[in-house]
């Protein structure tokens, strides 16, 4: 995922956090492309149910993909070769990283009675090839259970979710935003230990891809988040850690290491100007110790703060002006009409008007993404 480049690589004792600010901005948001490439160039697009004023991996992707409209993921997702998984987060990865991590599990790993009700389900669902988690429940009645946010599912729904990241079920499509199911049909997996080690390696070069340049603290992190995406293989992640901080191109800012994929060259260009609002999961913003030391405030995501307590709104969306996170806005549908109230960090709205008149485009570019009238 490089971005533009210098002719020659700039010695790690030249580099300034401004090259590595500017460097995180250009590499992420690379020229827009069609979907299947951005998904494949970006490794990994982070999911998340709300919508507001759509849903976080639409908001990523209009960035990156040339016309993207708000859900033609979910509309495409059948004919593009990606799959919906757990990787650090849950999202969307194309079949080559979704062939990385699997298999997770076998049914030798599930109790006898639970493997039992797997063993029927699995059949079930072979049976009729895909199938909705409601016709499931209703066909097994397996009652209800605690699910991860405190509220009640099917216990039905909720063991196709356990198959499906146990490498049985995989996700085919979604009707009205619930996922559909088929078996997911596998070989055993390698016992090669060259093998295993290959693939731990090839999922760290996606997470570093996708994020950086990273701070080291932040490299240790994403990696050890890996254990999602490979449960199978989480001993294997520290010292894959350590063979990341080898081969990766790494330079000492401002007392911080700082890694990124070593064929890159950091940007000798200025920023465009242009305004760009964010999704709270953006690769651009989602490490928040990097945002902190490369902005200089502190982003949160406070849909599920309570209302008092919150600082920038429900779905604030972080303001990316040039190589600059600037503010944030809060944006809403109305009567067919977008609205938009915005903050400034200590209240400093940009006096140029390049600024006014780019962030009216961008205003524009989301009604045009979300189908709405200009």
């Amino acid at each position: 995922m490089p971005g533009r480049s210098s002719a020659a690589p700039r010695p790690a004792s030249a580099v300034t956090l401004t090259d590595v600010r500017r460097f995180a901005v250009a590499r992420s948001l690379f020229p827009p492309t069609t979907l299947k490439r951005a998904v494949e160039k970006m490794g990994f697009v982070q999911a998340d149910p709300i919508r507001a004023p759509a849903r976080a991996q639409d908001l990523t992707l209009r960035h990156r993909v040339k016309g993207y409209r708000a859900g033609d993921l979910e509309r495409r997702y059948a004919s593009l070769g990606v799959e919906e998984d757990a990787f650090i987060n849950y999202g969307f990865v194309p079949a080559s990283v979704w062939a990385l991590m699997h298999p997770r599990a076998d049914l030798t790993h599930w109790p006898p009675g639970r493997r039992k009700r797997v063993q029927a389900l699995l059949e079930f669902v072979r049976e009729r090839g895909t199938v909705h988690p409601r016709e499931a429940d209703a066909h097994f009645a397996h009652g209800r259970v605690t699910n991860y946010w405190g509220g009640s599912s099917a216990a039905t729904t909720h063991l196709l979710d356990a198959m499906h990241y146990r490498s049985l079920l995989r996700v085919v499509g979604r009707e009205r935003g619930i996922r559909l199911y088929a078996v997911h049909e596998h070989d055993p997996g390698s016992r090669d230990r060259a093998v295993r080690r290959a693939n731990v390696d090839a999922l760290v070069d996606v997470v570093v891809g996708l994020y950086a340049p990273l701070p080291r603290a932040s490299l240790s992190y994403v990696v050890a988040r890996l254990r999602y995406a490979v449960p199978q293989w989480h001993g294997e992640l520290k010292r894959a850690l350590l063979r990341a901080r080898e081969r990766l191109s790494h330079a000492h800012v401002d007392g911080v290491d700082w890694y990124w994929p070593a064929a890159e060259r950091l940007p000798e260009d200025a920023a465009p100007d242009t305004v760009r609002l964010l999704a709270p999961f953006d690769p651009v913003v989602w490490d928040r110790r990097r945002f902190e030391m490369l902005w200089g405030w502190a982003y949160r995501f406070e849909a599920y703060t309570p209302v008092a307590k919150r600082r920038r709104g429900y779905y604030a969306l972080p303001m990316l002006w040039r190589d600059r996170v600037i503010g944030w806005a809060n944006l809403a549908v109305k009567n067919g009409a977008l609205q938009a109230e915005a903050g400034y960090v200590d209240s400093q709205r940009p006096r140029e008007r390049a600024f006014a008149r780019e962030l009216d485009a961008e205003l524009d570019r989301m009604r045009t993404f979300l189908g709405l009238q200009s």
